[in-house]
Order: C-alpha cells, then sequence, then structure tokens
C-alpha cells in the first residue's frame, strides 16, 4: 500500500512549492490570535512565499453571532486576497492544520469550486527547511462573489436534536476523551457528549509545563500527513463509523470536527456528512440539551 494519499482537494508541500509562482493560485495561512505558534506573529516570523493570512476568529466566523462569517465577509476577504471563482485555493495552518480544514469546509459551503489543503500543516514546510517570506504580499483586488451557497454541509442545534437516537443518523465527537467524558468542560457551563455520539477521539499534546502545544489527531501521522485511505478506512470502520448513515460532526468550536469532516468526505468519500459548526460552545452552555457522561 502506498504512503501517499492521491486526491485532487489534498496536495503536497512540494506541489505547493512548484505552483508558488502561478498567477491562478492563492495560498493563504489560517492564523488565530497574535503570539501562539499558530498566530499571526508566527506568519509574520516566517510563511509560504506570497500566502495571503487569513484570521480564524475574526475573519472565518462572526464572533457577536458565534457562527460563520456571511457570505458578504467571505466575498470581502477572497476579493482583497485577489481570489476569483476560478482561482486554486490552497489552504494550510499551524495546530494541526485544524483551522485550514475549517476555512476548506466553509470555502465548499460557500460554493468555491477548487480548494485545496496542504498535507501536513505549517510545520511540516518548516520541517522540510522550504522557503519562507516575512512580507505580508499586497493583490490586486477582485470583486469575488460567491457562486453557490451549500447549506447541506452544516448542521444546527435543532438538526442535532432531532438526529439524537435516529438510526439513520451518526453523532461524532472529534474532541478529546476527557472531553467527551466531562473531565474537561472544554470552557463550557457542562461537560459531557451529545447523546449516542461516537468518539473519534483527538489527543492533547502539552509542553513540559503541561502548557497546551497541539491537538493531534488519530488520522494523521507524526508529521501531520494524512494516513494512508485504508489505514483510514479501517480506523472509521472499526470505531463504527461508516457511508451507510448520514454524519454530523462536532467539536468544541469547529477545527476538529472540520478536520474529522475532511476525512471522511474528502479522503473516504462519504457522502452525506455535515458539521455542527457551533459544537460545544453552544450545546455545552444551553441548559435544555441532553447531554451524556
Amino acid at each position: 500500500m502506498s504512503n501517499t494519499n492521491h486526491h485532487e482537494s489534498l496536495v503536497s508541500t512540494q506541489w505547493v512549492a512548484d505552483h508558488l509562482a502561478d498567477p491562478d493560485t492563492r495560498v493563504a495561512e489560517v492564523v488565530w490570535g497574535e503570539g501562539a505558534a499558530w498566530g499571526v506573529a508566527a506568519y509574520r516570523s516566517g510563511h509560504i512565499p506570497g500566502a495571503a493570512a487569513w484570521d480564524f476568529a475574526a475573519e472565518l466566523q462572526d464572533p457577536a453571532r458565534n457562527a460563520i462569517v456571511d457570505q458578504a465577509g467571505l466575498e470581502a476577504l477572497l476579493s482583497r486576497s485577489g481570489v476569483a471563482p476560478t482561482t486554486t485555493v490552497v489552504v494550510y495552518s499551524g495546530l494541526s492544520n485544524l483551522l485550514a480544514t475549517f476555512a476548506f469546509w466553509l470555502l465548499k459551503v460557500y460554493g468555491h469550486r477548487d480548494v485545496r489543503l496542504l498535507d501536513g500543516d505549517r510545520g511540516k514546510w518548516l520541517a522540510e527547511g522550504r522557503p519562507l517570506s516575512g512580507e505580508t504580499p499586497a493583490f490586486a483586488p477582485t470583486r469575488y462573489l460567491a457562486q453557490s451557497y451549500n447549506e447541506r454541509l452544516r448542521a444546527h442545534r435543532d438538526d442535532v436534536l432531532r438526529a439524537i437516537g435516529q438510526p439513520g443518523v451518526l453523532l461524532v465527537d472529534a474532541r478529546s476523551p476527557q472531553m467527551f467524558s466531562g473531565a474537561d468542560q472544554a470552557g463550557a457551563a457542562r461537560g459531557g457528549h451529545i447523546p449516542g455520539a461516537i468518539n473519534l477521539a483527538a489527543r492533547r499534546e502539552t509542553h513540559a509545563d503541561g502548557s497546551f502545544r497541539a491537538w493531534r489527531t488519530p488520522t494523521v501521522r507524526e508529521d501531520g500527513t494524512f494516513l494512508p485511505v485504508a489505514e483510514l478506512q479501517a480506523l472509521c470502520r472499526g470505531l463504527g463509523i461508516g457511508p451507510e448513515r448520514a454524519i454530523i460532526t462536532y467539536c468544541v468550536r469547529g477545527g476538529l470536527s472540520t478536520h474529522a469532516w475532511f476525512v471522511l468526505t474528502q479522503l473516504l468519500g462519504y457522502p452525506d456528512v455535515r458539521e455542527y459548526e457551533r459544537s460545544w460552545v453552544e450545546w455545552g452552555n444551553q441548559e435544555d440539551t441532553p447531554i451524556a457522561q
């Protein structure tokens, strides 16, 4: 079995290096916050040459609504990033590419045709000693207009409530076992999981002092690249996650769950997978949502 996944939506570091001068390709690093290894400071210290910086919390989400950015907001972001509807957009991030998979999913929600994810996160590009730039690129602005809107990729609170106990729908919790059990409340008022959910368990990695370092999902190797398809299939089948049922993924606020969504839809070809974007930030802070522990 080859150790390489061959999917159009997933590209290697070499593919990106080969397309850095391609005017029809736009690379974007998704950042979050200022000082962290996946924040704006890391981008400024060195990023893939020509990559735009997209802020996960401020530009891809609407903090006031605890929801994804609206269509006008996304169109404005893509316009100032020099993206046209025909542009190939390649996204990557630190934090095990969790921010990048959210961006990938968001662009698919708003109908962008050609979106790709760098296989292996920011760390793989750095580990390979590939070129970096500290300059913030300037792009000739476009007037981007979203081509379509795909609500079928999104799940909302009421969709999840209706899914509980339904044999044709599977809930996949992409958080850590500690969050799944409720031992870690993930910053919410209540801890636990949505009744009936299966845990596609991520591992929370820490520094020597116990502070958070990164998430590690069971679907990737140590270098951040995805497992071969056969191994992904075996992993998911072993947990009872198959394409026969509709699936809703969730986590804390969209990173881990869009990573799971990417694996299921883009690598394994599951036909009906939605992402509960507000996830535990919403579910765990409401008094009337059922919780299991």
